[in-house]
């Protein structure tokens, strides 16, 4: 391995208001933390999240990354991170705060270059605006801003210096470009972008919902968008047999037979699953988990469905929305279709609102219509910026 992203999650974010951390905070169709980690799926070897104790099972639904819990301070959890990494082959780490969600790329990867030929390289924006000293409301002098930049993420450093600096500085560092320069580290100073601001405030979601929609509008010069948009379908079917019971999209249903089938046969779970491995070109569920291994005989779907959107945020893509239709005469599906749609929505970790479950009868024709089994549709939309 080379490249490591050392994602920092450990804070609290009450400045954000609301009762969640700001980093776990929908963002779009996912969370801000998803986003932040996306950016660097294809540009980083691994990835470690440093997360608060208590956001241990948040931190879990995200998809191939290394957890680690934080510390105290911001300075402690960099330390836990880089710790995590210490029996990795790791020349260049990038550290990075979670709450700048909206990084371009082009920021990640002047980074990166800078450090081929430097220990310790740092977005920054040259300051622009003039600027004062105040107290009590009223100006009491100026400040010349000639030579300053405001400081962003990733900050990046070869790892054993920067690891080396950590372990020798005391004190409560604001980031690491201070810890790297108390270490004798010259940093050299690479092209930031105000896209990549640090959601703080609670009016900077309204900023960060307002940028994600403009670049799903925006297209290339040939009018193609330029948000990869992946749309895929899932067909199931599975016959009845002697219960008393279906499990139906994560919820238990009473009837009067049981679904057949090689795990817990939840044909609508089922069909969703294969929506989304059709839209990330992966196959269906026989491939992922083949029929033949015994070891997922009478399995419960949900793992299923919890692997094929992992493997979706993997990639950097985030769920749209999906809609799953049940084809049957019975069980009547319509007093469920909430407690349904809500199951979902928690394996996906995506609010309810994107997730739909619906019903239709096939009028009594066909094997749905006699009763011999019951089949599903869905279809998922994914979306990477």
């Amino acid at each position: 391995m080379t490249i490591a992203a050392l994602i920092v999650a450990a804070g609290r974010g009450i400045r954000a208001g609301g009762d969640t951390p700001k980093q776990w905070r929908p963002l779009g169709a996912d969370r801000v933390i998803d986003h932040a980690v996306a950016a660097f799926r294809d540009l980083a070897d691994v990835i470690v999240v440093v997360h608060h104790a208590d956001d241990t099972a948040r931190a879990r639904t995200i998809a191939d990354v290394r957890l680690v819990v934080g510390g105290d301070t911001r300075g402690a959890s960099v330390m836990a991170g880089l710790a995590a990494l210490a029996d990795l082959d790791i020349s260049k780490v990038l550290i990075h705060d979670a709450a700048r969600a909206l990084t371009p790329r082009a920021v990640i990867t002047d980074v990166i270059a800078a450090l081929d030929h430097a220990a310790a390289a740092a977005p920054a924006l040259a300051v622009t605006d003039a600027l004062w000293h105040g107290a009590d409301n009223t100006v009491t002098g100026t400040q010349p801003r000639d030579g300053l930049y405001r400081a962003q993420t990733p900050q990046g450093f070869a790892f054993d210096a920067i690891k080396a600096a950590h372990d020798s500085y005391t004190g409560a560092p604001l980031d690491d470009v201070e810890v790297a320069r108390a270490a004798g580290l010259a940093v050299t100073i690479t092209q930031g972008h105000e896209d990549n601001f640090k959601i703080t405030h609670a009016g900077d979601f309204a900023r960060a919902e307002a940028l994600l929609a403009t670049r799903m509008n925006q297209t290339d010069r040939k009018g193609h968008s330029m948000m990869d948009i992946r749309l895929g379908n899932g067909y199931d079917v599975h016959r009845f047999g002697v219960g008393d019971h279906v499990w139906l999209c994560g919820v238990k249903v009473a009837h009067d037979r049981c679904l057949q089938g090689h795990s817990d046969a939840d044909v609508g779970m089922h069909a969703l699953t294969d929506a989304i491995y059709g839209a990330l070109a992966e196959g269906d569920i026989g491939r992922h988990f083949p029929p033949t291994d015994m070891q997922w005989k009478g399995a419960e779907s949900h793992i299923f469905l919890r692997h094929a959107i992992e493997l979706a945020r993997s990639k950097g893509y985030a769920l749209m929305n999906c809609d799953v239709t049940l084809i049957c005469e019975r069980p009547k599906i319509g007093p469920h279709a909430d407690a349904m749609r809500s199951a979902l929505a928690g394996i996906l970790a995506v609010d309810p609102d994107r997730v739909s479950v619906k019903a239709t009868t096939s009028e009594k024709l066909g094997f749905t219509g006699r009763e011999e089994g019951i089949a599903s549709i869905a279809t998922a939309a994914l979306a990477k910026l």
